[in-house]
């Protein structure tokens, strides 16, 4: 570490420390009405998007049994999204491949937004609408299925995913918001979810959590041993 006396020397100067801030920030126990009011009405508008859920229950059972189903005969998952719609598929893949709730096998899902060095290539090279196009055309395989993330139902990059999909024989699901909508006609089935965006994609995660618990069921009724591999973690 540099002296200080080298760095008066050098001709720099000193910076001072930053004051100290006050034990309780002004108005930290106050929150104005306005304020309040808009937290109230966001946690309000999550119930639209839950009720929309509940309508669609049966398709999130049957996606979660046949997920498992496939899963486990050897196919796997891949997943996309943009922005807080890849932070969710990520969840998803992550549940798959870790775990849900209790212990099992782990099973074969990617998340293509993930891979940051092919994303940047393929866009860099090929253009943005194309990033996860070309990864299905890499990864996937007739029977695997790809599900697609989306608040807008509009993204081009995929869109065009699904298209190369059903070349592919790559089933499609879509989970997104209001629709119908491109994205939603574009897949063999979507979960839309009727309320604003930021909820939608609150609701994207209950969906996710609730496709889990059917995986999961179906996986414990098939009586899948756990491989009883060492270093196995808990959720965090």
């Amino acid at each position: 570490m540099t002296p200080e006396w080298s760095l008066r020397d050098a001709g720099l100067r000193t910076l001072a420390a930053p004051a100290a801030l006050p034990p309780v920030l002004p108005g930290s126990g106050f929150v104005d009405p306005a304020t309040a009011d808009i937290v109230q009405t966001h946690l309000d508008n999550v119930v639209p998007a839950l009720d929309s859920l509940r309508r669609q229950s049966g398709r999130l059972a049957a996606w979660g049994v046949e997920l498992a189903q496939r899963l486990l005969r050897g196919q796997r998952l891949l997943a996309a999204g943009n922005g807080g719609s890849a932070a969710e598929a990520q969840h998803l893949t992550a549940e798959l491949v870790g775990r849900f709730d209790g212990e099992r096998v782990p099973f074969s899902a990617i998340s293509l937004h993930a891979e940051s060095s092919a994303v940047t290539a393929i866009a860099n090279d090929y253009g943005y609408d194309d990033v996860f196009a070309r990864q299905v055309r890499a990864h996937g395989r007739s029977g695997d299925v790809l599900m697609l993330l989306s608040t807008s139902g509009k993204s081009p990059n995929l869109l065009r995913a699904a298209e190369v999909a059903a070349r592919l024989n790559i089933t499609t699901w879509a989970l997104t918001g209001a629709g119908p909508n491109p994205l939603s006609e574009a897949c063999d089935e979507a979960v839309m979810i009727d309320a604003l965006n930021a909820n939608a994609q609150e609701g994207h995660l209950i969906a996710l959590h609730a496709m889990c618990r059917a995986f999961d069921l179906e996986v414990g009724r098939r009586g899948v041993p756990d491989a009883g591999l060492p270093g196995r973690g808990g959720r965090a």
